[in-house]
Protein backbone atom coordinates (compact mmCIF):
# COMPACT_ATOMS: atom_id res chain seq x y z
CA UNK A 1 0.00 0.00 0.00
CA UNK A 2 -0.67 2.42 -1.68
CA UNK A 3 -0.95 0.53 -5.22
CA UNK A 4 -2.03 2.49 -8.02
CA UNK A 5 -5.54 3.64 -7.73
CA UNK A 6 -4.53 5.54 -4.37
CA UNK A 7 -1.67 7.22 -5.89
CA UNK A 8 -3.62 8.28 -8.77
CA UNK A 9 -6.47 9.60 -6.45
CA UNK A 10 -3.10 11.36 -4.74
CA UNK A 11 -2.24 12.42 -8.00
CA UNK A 12 -5.62 13.62 -8.90
CA UNK A 13 -5.78 15.96 -5.30
CA UNK A 14 -2.40 16.92 -5.57
CA UNK A 15 -3.11 18.47 -9.12
CA UNK A 16 -5.88 20.57 -7.30
CA UNK A 17 -4.00 22.01 -4.46
CA UNK A 18 -0.50 22.68 -5.72
CA UNK A 19 -0.11 22.95 -9.53
CA UNK A 20 0.56 26.83 -10.11
CA UNK A 21 2.15 27.12 -6.73
CA UNK A 22 5.91 28.37 -6.53
CA UNK A 23 8.89 27.10 -3.94
CA UNK A 24 9.80 29.61 -1.45
CA UNK A 25 12.25 27.01 0.55
CA UNK A 26 12.24 23.43 1.43
CA UNK A 27 13.08 21.66 4.80
CA UNK A 28 13.95 18.58 5.02
CA UNK A 29 13.76 16.95 8.70
CA UNK A 30 14.82 13.16 7.37
CA UNK A 31 17.61 12.86 5.16
CA UNK A 32 17.50 9.43 3.70
CA UNK A 33 14.20 10.56 2.12
CA UNK A 34 16.05 12.39 -0.10
CA UNK A 35 17.69 9.80 -2.64
CA UNK A 36 18.82 12.29 -5.20
CA UNK A 37 20.98 14.34 -5.32
CA UNK A 38 22.64 12.99 -1.83
CA UNK A 39 22.91 15.89 -0.52
CA UNK A 40 19.69 17.02 1.12
CA UNK A 41 20.96 20.83 1.20
CA UNK A 42 21.40 20.39 -2.58
CA UNK A 43 17.98 19.38 -2.99
CA UNK A 44 16.53 22.00 -1.66
CA UNK A 45 18.22 24.60 -3.59
CA UNK A 46 17.58 23.30 -6.82
CA UNK A 47 13.72 23.57 -5.64
CA UNK A 48 13.29 27.35 -4.17
CA UNK A 49 11.92 29.12 -6.60
CA UNK A 50 10.13 26.31 -9.20
CA UNK A 51 7.10 26.55 -9.79
CA UNK A 52 5.12 22.94 -9.72
CA UNK A 53 3.69 23.04 -13.49
CA UNK A 54 2.20 19.69 -12.84
CA UNK A 55 1.41 16.16 -11.12
CA UNK A 56 1.68 13.17 -12.85
CA UNK A 57 2.44 9.59 -12.04
CA UNK A 58 4.15 6.65 -13.45
CA UNK A 59 3.33 3.28 -12.04
CA UNK A 60 3.34 3.96 -7.92
CA UNK A 61 5.50 7.19 -8.37
CA UNK A 62 4.44 10.63 -8.29
CA UNK A 63 6.13 12.57 -10.67
CA UNK A 64 5.77 16.23 -9.57
CA UNK A 65 6.86 18.89 -12.64
CA UNK A 66 8.57 21.60 -12.24
CA UNK A 67 9.75 24.51 -14.63
CA UNK A 68 13.33 22.69 -14.58
CA UNK A 69 13.08 19.07 -13.52
CA UNK A 70 11.20 16.75 -12.39
CA UNK A 71 10.37 15.12 -8.88
CA UNK A 72 9.79 11.58 -8.17
CA UNK A 73 8.42 10.71 -4.99
CA UNK A 74 7.54 7.22 -3.94
CA UNK A 75 4.93 6.55 -0.70
CA UNK A 76 5.63 3.13 -0.12
CA UNK A 77 3.71 1.83 2.91
CA UNK A 78 2.20 4.87 4.55
CA UNK A 79 3.88 8.39 2.98
CA UNK A 80 1.51 10.87 2.74
CA UNK A 81 0.61 14.32 1.46
CA UNK A 82 -1.10 16.70 3.26
CA UNK A 83 -1.32 20.98 2.29
CA UNK A 84 -1.49 23.19 5.31
CA UNK A 85 -1.50 26.73 5.82
CA UNK A 86 1.95 27.74 7.31
CA UNK A 87 0.53 28.59 10.71
CA UNK A 88 -0.45 25.29 11.29
CA UNK A 89 0.77 22.73 13.71
CA UNK A 90 3.23 20.26 12.39
CA UNK A 91 2.14 17.39 13.05
CA UNK A 92 4.90 14.23 13.80
CA UNK A 93 6.70 12.04 11.44
CA UNK A 94 6.25 15.14 9.03
CA UNK A 95 9.90 14.67 7.40
CA UNK A 96 9.89 16.84 4.42
CA UNK A 97 8.21 20.83 3.76
CA UNK A 98 7.62 22.36 0.91
CA UNK A 99 6.97 25.90 1.33
CA UNK A 100 4.87 28.18 -1.31
CA UNK A 101 5.48 31.72 -1.59
CA UNK A 102 1.48 31.88 -1.14
CA UNK A 103 2.27 30.94 2.64
CA UNK A 104 0.53 27.19 2.09
CA UNK A 105 2.83 24.34 2.90
CA UNK A 106 2.83 20.90 1.31
CA UNK A 107 4.08 18.85 3.66
CA UNK A 108 5.27 14.91 3.72
CA UNK A 109 4.61 12.66 6.39
CA UNK A 110 5.75 9.03 7.05
CA UNK A 111 5.63 7.06 10.16
CA UNK A 112 7.18 4.48 8.81
CA UNK A 113 10.03 6.00 7.06
CA UNK A 114 10.15 4.46 3.74
CA UNK A 115 9.47 6.71 1.29
CA UNK A 116 11.69 8.12 -1.01
CA UNK A 117 12.36 10.99 -3.19
CA UNK A 118 14.56 11.56 -6.43
CA UNK A 119 14.70 15.11 -7.87
CA UNK A 120 15.82 15.38 -11.98
CA UNK A 121 17.06 17.81 -14.61
CA UNK A 122 14.90 17.78 -17.65
CA UNK A 123 12.57 14.26 -17.76
CA UNK A 124 15.87 12.12 -17.13
CA UNK A 125 13.84 10.73 -14.60
CA UNK A 126 12.03 8.04 -17.23
CA UNK A 127 15.33 6.82 -18.30
CA UNK A 128 16.68 6.42 -14.60
CA UNK A 129 16.63 5.18 -11.65
CA UNK A 130 13.96 3.77 -10.18
CA UNK A 131 12.03 4.16 -13.10
CA UNK A 132 13.70 3.02 -16.22
CA UNK A 133 13.08 -0.74 -15.95
CA UNK A 134 9.39 -0.15 -15.11
CA UNK A 135 6.43 -2.22 -17.36
CA UNK A 136 3.51 -0.81 -18.87
CA UNK A 137 0.33 1.52 -17.36
CA UNK A 138 -2.70 -0.69 -17.07
CA UNK A 139 -4.32 2.60 -17.74
CA UNK A 140 -2.72 3.74 -20.69
CA UNK A 141 -4.21 3.34 -23.79
CA UNK A 142 -1.00 1.51 -24.95
CA UNK A 143 -2.17 -1.24 -22.45
CA UNK A 144 -4.12 -3.48 -25.16
CA UNK A 145 -4.38 -7.03 -24.82
CA UNK A 146 -1.49 -8.11 -27.76
CA UNK A 147 1.06 -6.12 -25.33
CA UNK A 148 -0.59 -7.56 -22.31
CA UNK A 149 -0.41 -11.04 -23.71
CA UNK A 150 3.60 -10.41 -25.50
CA UNK A 151 4.00 -9.11 -21.71
CA UNK A 152 3.05 -12.27 -19.73
CA UNK A 153 1.18 -14.71 -21.62
CA UNK A 154 4.18 -17.38 -22.83
CA UNK A 155 6.11 -16.88 -19.02
CA UNK A 156 6.12 -19.98 -16.68
CA UNK A 157 6.03 -18.19 -14.05
CA UNK A 158 3.09 -18.92 -11.56
CA UNK A 159 0.32 -15.97 -12.75
CA UNK A 160 0.14 -14.28 -9.44
CA UNK A 161 3.43 -13.29 -8.55
CA UNK A 162 4.35 -12.11 -12.36
CA UNK A 163 1.29 -9.39 -12.43
CA UNK A 164 2.87 -7.93 -9.00
CA UNK A 165 6.44 -7.90 -11.13
CA UNK A 166 6.38 -4.25 -11.74
CA UNK A 167 8.81 -4.90 -14.49
CA UNK A 168 6.23 -6.31 -16.94
CA UNK A 169 2.62 -4.51 -15.34
CA UNK A 170 2.70 -1.36 -13.04
CA UNK A 171 0.72 -0.40 -10.35
CA UNK A 172 -0.84 -3.71 -9.35
CA UNK A 173 -0.26 -4.66 -5.86
CA UNK A 174 -1.68 -7.40 -3.46
CA UNK A 175 -5.26 -6.24 -3.23
CA UNK A 176 -5.82 -5.68 -7.37
CA UNK A 177 -4.30 -8.71 -8.16
CA UNK A 178 -6.97 -11.26 -5.88
CA UNK A 179 -9.42 -9.30 -6.79
CA UNK A 180 -8.66 -9.18 -10.40
CA UNK A 181 -7.64 -13.17 -10.84
CA UNK A 182 -11.21 -13.94 -8.86
CA UNK A 183 -12.95 -11.72 -11.68
CA UNK A 184 -11.40 -13.98 -14.32
CA UNK A 185 -11.93 -17.23 -12.76
CA UNK A 186 -8.04 -17.58 -12.85
CA UNK A 187 -6.20 -19.30 -9.97
CA UNK A 188 -3.34 -16.92 -8.46
CA UNK A 189 -1.04 -20.10 -8.59
CA UNK A 190 -1.74 -21.27 -12.46
CA UNK A 191 1.24 -20.73 -14.73
CA UNK A 192 1.25 -17.92 -16.98
CA UNK A 193 2.19 -20.19 -20.13
CA UNK A 194 -1.28 -22.31 -19.14
CA UNK A 195 -3.64 -19.42 -19.69
CA UNK A 196 -5.38 -20.00 -22.64
CA UNK A 197 -6.58 -16.56 -25.24
CA UNK A 198 -9.98 -16.45 -23.40
CA UNK A 199 -8.39 -16.81 -20.05
CA UNK A 200 -5.89 -13.65 -21.21
CA UNK A 201 -8.61 -11.33 -22.12
CA UNK A 202 -11.05 -12.25 -19.03
CA UNK A 203 -7.53 -11.16 -17.02
CA UNK A 204 -7.34 -8.14 -19.25
CA UNK A 205 -10.37 -6.71 -18.82
CA UNK A 206 -10.99 -7.62 -15.09
CA UNK A 207 -7.20 -5.63 -14.27
CA UNK A 208 -8.65 -2.46 -16.17
CA UNK A 209 -12.34 -2.70 -14.68
CA UNK A 210 -10.62 -3.25 -10.86
CA UNK A 211 -8.12 -0.22 -11.23
CA UNK A 212 -10.40 1.72 -13.03
CA UNK A 213 -13.46 1.06 -10.09
CA UNK A 214 -11.03 1.51 -7.37
CA UNK A 215 -10.15 5.20 -8.75
CA UNK A 216 -13.72 5.85 -9.25
CA UNK A 217 -14.36 5.17 -5.69
CA UNK A 218 -11.00 7.45 -4.72
CA UNK A 219 -8.82 4.12 -4.19
CA UNK A 220 -8.93 1.16 -0.61
CA UNK A 221 -8.60 2.47 2.36
CA UNK A 222 -7.49 -1.12 3.94
CA UNK A 223 -4.89 0.65 6.80
CA UNK A 224 -3.69 4.10 6.47
CA UNK A 225 -4.39 5.38 3.09
CA UNK A 226 -5.58 8.83 2.88
CA UNK A 227 -5.42 11.37 -0.31
CA UNK A 228 -3.95 14.83 -0.44
CA UNK A 229 -6.61 16.39 1.68
CA UNK A 230 -7.10 13.69 4.32
CA UNK A 231 -10.00 11.79 2.44
CA UNK A 232 -10.39 7.72 2.75
CA UNK A 233 -11.15 5.66 -0.48
CA UNK A 234 -14.33 3.98 -0.16
CA UNK A 235 -13.28 0.74 -3.41
CA UNK A 236 -12.48 -1.63 0.56
CA UNK A 237 -16.23 -1.64 0.62
CA UNK A 238 -16.50 -3.57 -2.96
CA UNK A 239 -14.01 -5.94 -2.46
CA UNK A 240 -14.79 -9.36 -3.60
CA UNK A 241 -11.94 -11.72 -2.25
CA UNK A 242 -9.20 -9.66 -0.45
CA UNK A 243 -9.48 -9.93 3.39
CA UNK A 244 -12.81 -12.16 3.14
CA UNK A 245 -10.98 -15.67 4.22
CA UNK A 246 -13.68 -17.81 5.97
CA UNK A 247 -16.30 -15.84 4.36
CA UNK A 248 -18.95 -17.10 1.96
CA UNK A 249 -18.18 -16.47 -2.15
CA UNK A 250 -19.98 -13.56 -3.19
CA UNK A 251 -20.79 -15.88 -6.63
CA UNK A 252 -21.19 -19.45 -5.49
CA UNK A 253 -21.29 -19.43 -1.87
CA UNK A 254 -18.20 -21.90 -1.17
CA UNK A 255 -15.76 -20.60 1.59
CA UNK A 256 -12.55 -18.15 0.59
CA UNK A 257 -9.29 -19.68 1.33
CA UNK A 258 -5.66 -17.87 1.63
CA UNK A 259 -2.78 -19.53 1.43
CA UNK A 260 0.82 -17.89 0.78
CA UNK A 261 1.96 -17.40 -3.33
CA UNK A 262 5.07 -15.93 -4.19
CA UNK A 263 5.78 -14.50 -0.60
CA UNK A 264 2.24 -12.84 -0.34
CA UNK A 265 -0.93 -13.73 1.41
CA UNK A 266 -3.38 -14.59 -1.26
CA UNK A 267 -7.24 -15.30 -1.37
CA UNK A 268 -8.99 -17.24 -3.87
CA UNK A 269 -12.49 -19.37 -3.94
CA UNK A 270 -11.41 -22.96 -5.67
CA UNK A 271 -14.74 -23.50 -7.12
CA UNK A 272 -14.66 -19.96 -8.89
CA UNK A 273 -10.73 -20.29 -9.55
CA UNK A 274 -9.89 -23.81 -10.08
CA UNK A 275 -5.82 -24.77 -9.93
CA UNK A 276 -5.89 -26.31 -13.45
CA UNK A 277 -2.71 -28.39 -14.12
CA UNK A 278 -0.86 -28.52 -17.37
CA UNK A 279 -1.18 -31.78 -18.69
CA UNK A 280 2.59 -33.55 -19.58
CA UNK A 281 3.35 -34.59 -22.66
CA UNK A 282 3.70 -38.52 -22.30
CA UNK A 283 7.28 -39.75 -23.45
CA UNK A 284 7.62 -42.45 -26.46
CA UNK A 285 7.35 -46.17 -25.35
CA UNK A 286 10.35 -48.00 -26.20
Amino acid sequence: MPELPEVETVRRTLSRLVVGKTIREVEVRLKRIIQKPEEPELFADLLEGQTIQGVSRRGKFLRFLLDDGVLVSHLRMEGRYGLYEGSDEVEPHTHVIFRFTDGTELRYRDVRQFGTMHLFAGEEDLSSKPLHKLGIEPLDESFTFDAFRQAIGKRSTKIKPLLLNQAYIVGLGNIYVDEALFLAGIHPEREAASLTRLELQKLHEAIVHTLKSSVEAGGSSIKSYVNGQGESGNFQHSLNIYGRNGKPCVTCGSLIEKTVVGGRGTHFCLKCQPLKRKRSTPKNKL
